[in-house]
């Protein structure tokens, strides 16, 4: 059984700042882990060590994602092994382009029996891509998974849904996006650093896999920040109540807040 760990290598969004013109500065913000992909690992993980499944890490994105320390990061949680994409045309891949470039990697390892992600990735938190990844694959996708046992061909699934939970069983390959709460990931010790350095990792070349083109149904055409809203300050004499009261009455329905 082959078990896939989709996750992001990304810089944290609350370490960027905003510039007056609207463009956003990444210089202070530092790489790593998308927030909820360590879920997503541990529940993988959990499931290879029942099974014996290998569990491979794949990731595709922007220069950096296949450095040394980006695939550590990844391998010492658990992984078995990682597959990199690494190209400078997907700094800005929107969820199509990413999800396609996912679906080649994963028929490039052959035989993968799961595709496990995390909740969302917490530079862009669509929660779109396990869902386009798995209608390029053809395979089922499962949202909001908090326990996945069974094995290959006979998944048991647990998800949350409004109102309580259900359990689903899967006869085939699927792709399962993890709650944010699914699992409690465990820290890599110094021990699983030095162990991920020893581990395989596959780096991808972009043009070899193939990627058929996506067409484009959205561009970003400018940024700019939300104009400030100057509130006025009026000041109401409270030396008579009533006329006080009729005075903010008549503010606030000028204000259109009644």
């Amino acid at each position: 059984m082959k078990i896939v760990v989709a996750y992001k290598w990304t810089r944290d969004p609350e370490e960027a700042s905003a510039r007056p013109d609207g463009t956003v500065d990444w210089s202070r913000a530092k790489p790593g882990l998308s927030t909820y992909d360590p879920v997503a690992i541990e529940v993988a993980r959990q499931l290879a060590a029942e099974t014996g499944a290998e569990l491979i890490g794949v990731t595709v994105g922007d220069k950096g994602v296949g450095t040394p320390l980006a695939c550590k990061a990844a391998l010492g949680r658990g992984l078995d092994r990682v597959v990199t994409v690494e190209d400078g045309s997907l700094a800005d891949a929107g969820r199509s382009e990413l999800a396609a470039v996912l679906a080649e990697v994963i028929k490039h390892i052959g035989d993968v029996d799961l595709v496990v992600t995390g909740d969302s990735s917490m530079d862009v938190a669509a929660k779109m891509v396990p869902t386009v990844l798995a209608g390029e694959l053809g395979w089922p996708a499962v949202a909001e998974v908090t326990s996945v046992t069974g094995k290959a061909g006979e998944l048991r699934v647990g998800r949350e849904i409004p109102g309580g939970a259900q359990v689903l069983e899967i006869s085939g390959p699927a792709v399962l996006a993890t709650s944010a709460d699914a699992a409690a990931p465990r820290v890599p010790g110094m021990k699983d650093l030095l162990a991920a350095g020893k581990k395989p990792v596959e780096h991808l070349d972009l043009a070899a896999l193939k990627v058929s083109p996506q067409n484009a149904v959205m561009t970003v055409t400018g940024r700019s920040l939300p104009e400030r809203k100057v509130r006025k300050g009026q000041l109401i004499d409270t030396a008579d109540p009533a006329q006080a009261a009729d005075e903010l009455l008549t503010a606030l329905r000028q204000a259109g807040a009644l």
